[in-house]
């Protein structure tokens, strides 16, 4: 049958379909099968009058046919993109009583699967053959039972709110690629994306962890073993990012200088030294340098072996800001907390073969500002050490204190994890009317495809911004949804984050409300695919000066909206500048199902993040961070840039003028450098990405040929934090396709 049923392919399109996976309902990928096809359409032949019935020649030229747009596919089909193929192809054999009776047969089998829509998905999980889920996250290892378990709960969630909690037109758009519902497997809890931990008030004032009192800590050590537990307790009750202050800990390095100066003078009392004060001094500040060094390994051991609730370690940052102390003895010692940590997050981490690699967390941010930007300045040492650490380990992030003032009504602070930005407080929300930002947190994203919109618009500019305006009220209704979900929560659902500090300090039954108004907290429109959105509607990127005027009129356009939102209801709708890693994959799948292959606009397994240059397009570094400061001035609730480089680990003055160049353009950027390893020949340059002979790309070590991700470390930035788990084929091209900017 296989020889009869392949009868109009090529020997080429006949080699690749034996190799051609297509992916199941539950995620699976499978082989395809022809003879499925022709199965279907011969049950659903056998169900219609002799008169109205095909003959073997027709179901096989459907079936080849079908098979044959599976084999061309740019990406692996889906079972529902192979049953339309089939409707199409028996209306084109003028088989209609045929197509009906396959469709009420694929209605009914529809039906039967929405009675219990997780089962299979859990099932796939567990034997580990959901590709979807397996490359999800790039953080996250599926393998792992404690994975598992959160990617079990989260099927479940995913299916309580796909069939009973969204309404069906939101559910419909999400599973189209028209918006996206971000965190589906989360919300049927009542948690929340991402915040920023008030560290100062659990660290000063003390808090309960595990129903257990944590007391103002009395040493510096102690302080960051504290921090550690804290970080990993917020992130088992929230499932985006958090981020914390170095400058919060700083206090607590006097309190052990204190601390060892009265026991070295005890010590040599009792040994009945002299109590020469140099050398008491020199005594006390070797021991200090100890300690610290001991507590920031701590941390970043800690943050990066313990394990939270959702199978992961906590997706967490660190902000290094000198000014965020007082001048004085405060600052020196924060000065050295941030030293200590460049020196050892340059060291890295080893892995199970002892190799020094570079670890995912924590993020680190290294803010930029009068004191430590120029040669001259006092802590200029300290950017140099930033800009050493950036080029072998990808980290620190920068955040340029004069264009955030501008930016932020004159305060500075960080993100909520990767790029969430709090919109500036402008009432007072703090103590004695003080700007407030720590304990201030994010309610959720939800994110709509500029691209489809363009598409969909076919470039018609009026219908364009009419299109845009629908879309915008769809994606308000389902943040309205995600804002709902969370009023009336009673703070004793996660008392580490509402009771004990990390965001408030409500009472034993006390609802959250209050937080989700007036400012307090933020809630996310993202936005993807700008570049792409161009393209289709001027036939040009944003790069040029018509497709930028265009895109910073649809970027003012989402501002507008969420002002219009944000002064009816008072909440704080936010336009924020999604960092897609699955989703980049599946919004070009939609779209390629939708509108077929347009040059420029679909043609790819991925599209680009938020207001980003297209990854393959030529432009220097310093050229594509002034373009893309005035879209991240437009993306007040959260943006990121980057430039991509080689190696510059010998070149430390030009990453410097790069941050320099930040210091003076742009609110927040990064450098993408790269630190890679291969286990089998010692390799640590770049891995490559490479096309097999089938179309799949895989990573290869350049000096020895070796494919087996488990026998490789590979660290690349994908959505604002650094991956290590690999990527779905999507995310993957897209890192290929990137180029160099310096």
């Amino acid at each position: 049958m296989a020889e009869k049923t392949a009868a109009l392919m090529t020997a080429r399109e006949k080699e690749i379909l034996v190799r051609t996976n297509i992916i199941k309902r539950n995620g699976k990928e499978v082989r395809f099968d022809i003879e499925k096809i022709v199965n279907a359409i011969r049950k659903a032949n056998n169900e219609v009058d002799p008169i109205y019935r095909m003959n073997d020649y027709q179901i096989m030229a459907v079936a080849d046919l079908v098979a044959k747009q599976v084999a061309e596919a740019m990406h692996a089909v889906n079972v529902e993109d192979i049953q339309d193929m089939v409707e199409t192809g028996i209306m084109g054999m003028r088989g209609y009583e045929v197509a009906q009776k396959y469709v009420r047969y694929r209605y009914r089998r529809e039906i039967a699967r929405k009675s219990n829509t997780t089962d299979e998905d859990i099932l796939s999980l567990i034997d580990r053959a959901n590709e979807e889920l397996k490359q999800e996250n790039s953080n996250k290892n599926p393998v792992i039972n404690s994975t598992q378990r959160d990617y079990m709960a989260g099927e479940v969630s995913r299916d309580l709110t796909r069939r009973i909690l969204l309404p069906e037109d939101i559910v419909r758009a999400h599973e189209e690629g028209i918006i996206h519902f971000h965190d589906a497997d989360y919300y049927a809890q009542k948690e929340h994306n991402c915040d920023l931990i008030n560290l100062e008030d659990m660290l000063q004032n003390g808090t309960v962890i595990s129903q257990t009192m944590i007391e103002k800590p009395h040493s510096f050590f102690t302080a960051c073993n504290v921090t550690t537990q804290i970080v990993a307790q917020v992130a088992s009750n929230q499932y985006g990012g958090q981020s914390f202050s170095l400058a919060h800990l700083a206090p607590f390095v006097d309190v052990s200088r204190r601390k060892i100066r009265s026991q070295v003078e005890d010590e040599r009392r009792s040994c009945g030294e002299a109590l020469d004060r140099d050398i008491i001094e020199k005594v006390v500040e070797k021991r200090l340098a100890e300690e610290i060094r001991s507590g920031i390994q701590t941390i970043q051991y800690q943050l990066i072996t313990l394990m939270t609730c959702n199978g992961q370690a906590p997706f967490v940052t660190m902000f290094m800001y000198l000014d965020e102390v007082p001048e004085g003895q405060v600052r020196e010692d924060l000065a050295a907390i941030i030293r200590e940590v460049l020196v050892q997050r340059m060291q890295g981490v080893k892995n199970e073969k002892g190799v020094w690699i570079t670890p995912a967390f924590p993020k680190l941010i290294y803010v930029l500002d009068e004191d430590n930007i120029t040669e001259d300045s006092r802590y200029w040492d300290l950017t140099v050490l930033a800009a050493t650490c950036t080029a072998k380990r990808m980290v620190p992030d920068y955040i340029s204190a004069k264009m955030m003032r501008e930016y932020k009504n004159g305060d500075v602070y960080p993100c909520m994890g990767c790029r969430s930005f709090l919109t500036p407080d402008t009432v007072g929300l703090g103590e004695n009317g003080k700007h407030k930002y720590y304990g201030r947190f994010n309610q959720g994203v939800v994110t709509i495809n500029l691209v489809d919109v363009a598409c969909s618009a076919e470039g018609d500019m009026e219908r364009f911004w009419k299109i845009l305006d629908e879309r915008l009220e769809l994606c308000h209704r389902a943040l309205r949804l995600r804002h709902e979900r969370l009023l009336g929560t009673v703070s004793d659902v996660a008392p580490i984050l509402w009771q004990y500090g990390a965001i408030a300090r409500l009472k034993k039954g006390e609802r959250i409300d209050k937080l989700l108004y007036n400012n307090y907290s933020t809630i996310s429109l993202g936005y993807a695919g700008l570049y792409e959105m161009c393209v289709r509607m001027l036939g040009k990127s944003h790069t040029t000066e018509e497709g930028r005027d265009f895109g910073l009129r649809v970027m003012q356009r989402l501002n507008d909206k969420c002002a219009e939102w944000r002064a009816a209801e008072n909440i704080s709708y936010s336009v924020y500048g999604t960092p897609m890693e699955s989703t980049t994959y599946k919004f070009a799948k939609c779209l390629q199902k939708r509108f077929g292959v347009i040059p420029g606009v679909t043609d790819k397994n991925y599209i680009t993040n938020s207001y980003h240059v297209h990854v393959s397009e030529q432009i220097d570094a310093f050229s594509k961070l002034r373009f893309e400061a005035d879209f991240q001035k437009l993306s007040p609730g959260g943006a990121i840039s980057y430039v991509e480089v080689p190696n510059m680990q010998n070149n430390i003055p030009a990453v410097l003028s790069v941050m320099r160049f930040i210091y003076n353009n742009i609110m927040y950027a990064e450098l993408n450098t790269k630190s890679d390893y291969c286990e089998c020949c010692g390799y640590d340059g770049e891995i490559q990405i490479i096309e097999d002979e089938y179309g799949k790309l895989l990573w290869e070590c350049p000096n020895c040929g070796n494919r087996d991700q488990s026998k490789m470390s590979v660290a690349r930035r994908t959505c604002g934090y650094i991956g290590t788990q690999y990527w779905n084929q999507g995310r993957t091209q897209e890192i290929r396709d990137r180029v160099l900017h310096l």
